[in-house]
C-alpha cells in the first residue's frame, strides 16, 4: 500500500509550496487575525492566485485540473499553522463548490464555479438546522414553487464561509415536499437550490463567537420568504440530502488533511520546543517521558496521513472510500486533538498564550471531532459498512 501513496515530483513541489506559503505569509499574521475575529482577505487571493481553490477542478471551470490528493496536500500544509485557513479552503472547495461542479447544470457551473476557483468568491454549504444536522429527517427550511420561483423559508446555522465579504452564494437544503409511506411514517422530500448572496429576504446573522476557528467565517442563516429562479434548482428535485452526503463523503477527506496538518502542527512545536527548553541544565526533550510523548505525537500524525492519503487515493482511482474517509476523519481528528493537548503540556506556561500556534490548535482541534460529521457519526458509518445495520 506505501508506494501507492508516494507523492509524484508534482505532488511534492505542490506540498513543498504550500508549505513555505503557510510558514512565510500565514504563520506570520495568524495570531493578529485570530485575536481581530477577521478573514484576511489579502491572503485569500494569494491562495486563490496559487490556483489552491481550483485545484480538483477542471481548466475548462478555471480549475487547475488536479485532485483530491493535490486539494488534501494544500489543506495538510496550512493546518500546520492556522487551522481557520486551512478550513475556508477546505470547505470553499468541498462544500461550497465541488456540489456545483459536479451537479449543476452546465449555465450553473459557467456561472458561479470561475471564481470560486480563482478565489475571488466563496460559497457556503447550509444543512445544519437547529433540528438537523446528521438527522435530515429534522430539516424545517421549506421550498415550494410559486411562479416559476422557489420561495424559501427557513433557518440554518454553523455554516461556513456564508457571511464573508466575497460570498457569492450559498446552497440550501429545503424540505420541497412529503411522501406518506404504507406504515404511515412520513418521508421528507429534500432539495438543493442555490441562493445568491444578497437575495431579498435571505439575512446573513452575526458571526458566532466561537473557542476557535476565530478567523474562519461562521454564521447563523435566515431565509423569509426568499425569492429565487426554479433554474437555481441543484441537481435532481428530491436528491438534494444523497447528493450533500455524496458530497461530504469526499469533503471528509480533505477535512481529515486538515486534521493530520493541525497534527502535525502540534508535534513539530513540540519537537521544536523540547530541543531546546533547558531545565536543570539538559533540554526538557533528553527526558525520556518528553521523548516518548513526543514519539506518540509522530505515531499518531503517521496513521492519520497514511488513513488520509489512503482514501484520497480511492477517491481518485475510482474505488468504493466511504469507510476509509471515516475511518480517516476520526483517526485524524483524534490524532490533532491528543497532540494540541500533549503540546500544550510540554511548552507549559508558554502553551496557555494564545500567541502561541500550540494554544491556537489546542482551542482549535476541538471542533475536529465535531465538524463536517462528529467521531460518533463516523463511528456509526464505519459500522454500517462493515454490516451492523442496527448500529444506527
Amino acid at each position: 500500500m506505501s508506494h501507492d501513496l508516494d507523492l509524484t515530483t508534482e505532488q511534492q513541489k505542490l506540498a513543498d509550496q504550500v508549505r513555505e506559503f503557510a510558514d512565510e505569509v500565514v504563520a506570520p499574521a495568524a495570531y493578529e487575525y485570530d485575536t481581530k475575529r477577521e478573514l484576511p482577505y489579502g491572503i485569500i487571493a494569494e491562495m486563490g492566485r496559487m490556483g489552491l481553490f481550483g485545484l480538483p477542478f477542471s481548466p475548462e471551470y478555471g480549475g487547475q485540473g488536479k485532485t483530491y490528493v493535490e486539494l488534501c496536500l494544500a489543506v495538510e500544509q496550512l493546518a500546520r499553522v492556522d487551522q481557520s485557513i486551512a478550513v475556508t479552503l477546505e470547505a470553499g472547495v468541498g462544500l461550497g463548490t465541488m456540489p456545483i461542479y459536479r451537479r449543476g447544470t452546465e449555465e450553473q457551473k459557467q456561472r458561479w464555479v470561475p471564481p470560486l476557483a480563482r478565489g475571488e468568491a466563496l460559497a457556503g454549504f447550509g444543512l445544519t438546522e437547529a433540528e438537523a444536522g446528521s438527522d435530515a429527517a429534522g430539516t424545517q427550511t421549506t421550498a415550494r414553487l410559486e411562479n416559476g420561483e422557489w420561495v424559501i423559508n427557513g433557518t440554518k446555522q454553523f455554516i461556513t464561509n456564508s457571511g464573508s465579504e466575497i460570498t457569492s452564494l450559498v446552497t440550501v437544503t429545503a424540505v420541497t415536499g412529503e411522501e406518506t409511506r404504507v406504515d404511515g411514517s412520513v418521508k421528507k422530500e429534500l432539495t438543493a437550490i442555490l441562493v445568491p448572496a444578497g437575495t431579498p429576504g435571505f439575512t446573513v446573522g452575526p458571526a458566532y463567537d466561537k473557542v476557535g476557528w476565530h478567523t474562519s467565517d461562521t454564521h447563523p442563516l435566515t431565509f423569509e420568504d426568499v425569492r429565487v429562479p426554479e433554474e437555481n434548482l441543484l441537481g435532481e428535485r428530491g436528491r438534494g440530502f444523497a447528493n450533500f452526503i455524496q458530497s461530504l463523503d469526499e469533503g471528509r477527506v480533505a477535512f481529515a488533511a486538515l486534521c493530520t496538518g493541525a497534527a502535525q502542527g502540534c508535534l513539530e512545536e513540540a519537537i521544536r520546543y523540547a530541543k531546546k527548553r533547558q531545565v536543570f541544565g539538559r533540554a526538557i526533550g533528553d527526558n525520556q517521558h518528553i521523548a516518548f510523548m513526543i514519539a506518540r505525537m509522530q505515531a499518531r500524525t503517521h496513521s492519520a496521513r497514511l488513513a488520509t492519503y489512503d482514501a484520497a487515493h480511492r477517491i481518485v482511482a475510482g474505488k468504493p472510500f466511504k469507510m476509509q474517509a471515516s475511518l480517516a476523519k476520526m483517526i485524524s481528528s483524534e490524532a490533532a486533538m491528543a497532540n494540541a493537548h500533549d503540546a500544550a503540556q510540554i511548552w507549559g506556561g508558554y502553551g496557555f498564550l494564545n500567541e502561541n500556534a500550540v494554544a491556537r490548535h489546542y482551542r482549535d482541534a476541538k471542533v475536529l471531532e465535531i465538524g463536517e460529521g462528529t467521531t460518533e457519526v463516523q463511528l456509526m458509518i464505519i459500522a454500517r459498512e462493515l454490516g451492523f445495520g442496527a448500529a444506527a
